[in-house]
């Protein structure tokens, strides 16, 4: 199959499978309105989240259709489906979204990603992320806040508000730290002390442990690498995705972090992004070793071959 015709089948099935499940949603939707919250929270939201895994699921069925990648996939096997996870992972490309919903889906609780405010207008995909009640996050920088300093701790507020629907079932809470894709640009204007790595943001993160309590049972750290470089959404949709390497741990979260105040603490803010730059560092050199360790073994076949 050509990468072209691979591209069409791929950006059909995809389109039809969005048009399908956002229909559905779409249907569900206004009983949100109708019914109390608790009922909404009890009965309906297990029925999106439902809807949410069978979507990922029919994602996961035209991907192994169209594409011939190679999945070498690492994880622990104690995952709990009906547990509370905060899930963070390195971030290179919108490929790392499907990749993540992929390895994870029916493993913990449908995964719902922490999303700028602004993406909620994006024809029916924003709507379909806020029916399946998708953390929308609203920040402020320090330039904004220096002019408008009312709006201090109103993101913190959003971003409570966010997560205090989730502790009435269980919940993965998906935050890329890095806050941006990595690209080689970015990793040298920032000057960050990680090879393949950009500096995490740790905010987004203590505010959700703060509004959660101690719900958040682990962090699920993953580590995403491709050995034949990043791929863009053009490559993934021509099927030039060879091979994906995936490794995640549970890490658990210390119980100090889910009471702590990071925006007004600075002696538990220096501590949490000192826990956060350690996890960082250990990302980091997971990622040399995948590499280095990938490379080994290319050249062995090659070697083998060549004999």
């Amino acid at each position: 199959m050509s990468e072209k015709i691979t591209a069409i089948i791929a950006s059909c099935l995809l389109f039809i499978n969005v048009i399908f499940w956002c229909s559905l949603l779409f249907l569900l939707t206004p009983i949100k309105f109708i019914l109390p919250k608790i009922v909404v929270r009890k009965v309906m939201d297990p029925i999106f989240s439902t809807i949410g895994g069978a979507w990922i699921s029919c994602n996961s069925g035209w991907m192994a259709l169209t594409q011939s990648t190679r999945w070498d996939i690492k994880l622990p096997n104690n995952l709990d489906p009906k547990g509370w996870y905060f899930v963070s992972s390195n971030h290179q490309s919108w490929v790392d979204i499907f990749v993540l919903q992929h390895v994870l889906n029916g493993k913990i609780p449908f995964l719902k990603f922490f999303l700028k405010q602004e993406l909620i207008r994006v024809p029916i995909m924003g709507q379909a992320w806020w029916a399946l009640d998708f953390p929308f996050m609203k920040r402020f920088s320090k330039s904004y806040l220096a002019k408008h300093p009312e709006m201090k701790g109103k993101d913190v507020e959003t971003t409570q508000k966010a997560c205090e629907k989730f502790k009435y079932m269980p919940t993965s809470v998906m935050n890329f730290l890095e806050g941006t894709r990595y690209t080689p640009s970015k990793h040298d204007r920032q000057n960050a002390q990680y090879q393949h790595l950009l500096k995490p943001k740790s905010g987004g993160f203590a505010f959700a442990l703060n509004a959660m309590g101690d719900k958040f049972q682990s962090l699920i750290d993953c580590t995403i690498v491709y050995p034949q470089g990043i791929p863009s959404f053009s490559d993934f949709m021509h099927g030039k995705v060879p091979e994906v390497i995936v490794r995640i741990r549970e890490v658990p979260i210390p119980v100090e972090f889910c009471q702590g105040d990071y925006e007004n603490d600075a002696a538990f803010k220096q501590k949490f992004q000192s826990w956060i730059s350690d996890l960082w560092d250990e990302k980091d050199q997971q990622i040399i070793d995948i590499k280095r360790d990938n490379a080994m073994q290319k050249d062995t076949c090659e070697a083998h071959l060549a004999s």
